[in-house]
Parts: structure tokens; C-alpha cells; sequence
């Protein structure tokens, strides 16, 4: 494989990552309609501890593993920054 292809290949994968991000949002849109009508925070450090573990258990190859933890870490700070936004309104 060229570099061109490679970044075919990865492009691809980006638009489906997009795809499911956008899916995973609605999914936080609810939860934060939910937290509104009930009063819950929107932290919750217990779940986001499982969902760490979760992802990291689930990395096939380890060399991976800590980036790919990262960036969920990352995807969980913009969920949360989002539902405070909701909560706002």
C-alpha cells in the first residue's frame, strides 16, 4: 500500500467514527434531557471509570491501548461539556 491508499483507507474510517460520534451524541442529547427532568449531574465518575475499563480491556493490540483510552477520555470531557451546555438552557 501507497500513502495515497492508506489515507483512502483511513478517510473511510473517519467518516464511519463520524457516523457513530454523531449516533453517540443523540444517545448524550437524551441523557442530558433526562438529567434535566430529574435534577442529576451531569459527572459521574463511577461510569466514566467502567467505560475507561471497558475500552481498555476491549484494545486488541496494547501498543494502542493508552491513546486510544486518551481519546476517550477526550470523547467523555465533550459529552460532559455538552450536556452542562443542554443543562443551561
Amino acid at each position: 500500500m501507497n500513502l495515497d491508499e492508506i489515507r483512502v483507507d483511513i478517510d473511510a474510517l473517519d467518516n464511519q467514527l463520524i457516523d457513530l460520534l454523531e449516533k453517540r451524541m443523540h444517545l448524550v442529547s437524551q441523557v442530558a434531557t433526562f438529567k434535566k427532568m430529574t435534577g442529576g449531574r451531569v459527572l459521574d465518575n463511577t461510569r466514566e471509570l467502567i467505560i475507561l475499563e471497558k475500552v481498555a480491556s476491549h484494545v486488541q493490540d496494547p501498543i494502542f491501548t493508552e491513546t486510544i483510552v486518551n481519546t476517550f477520555k477526550d470523547i467523555l470531557k465533550n459529552s460532559r461539556y455538552y450536556q452542562e451546555s443542554a443543562l443551561k438552557d
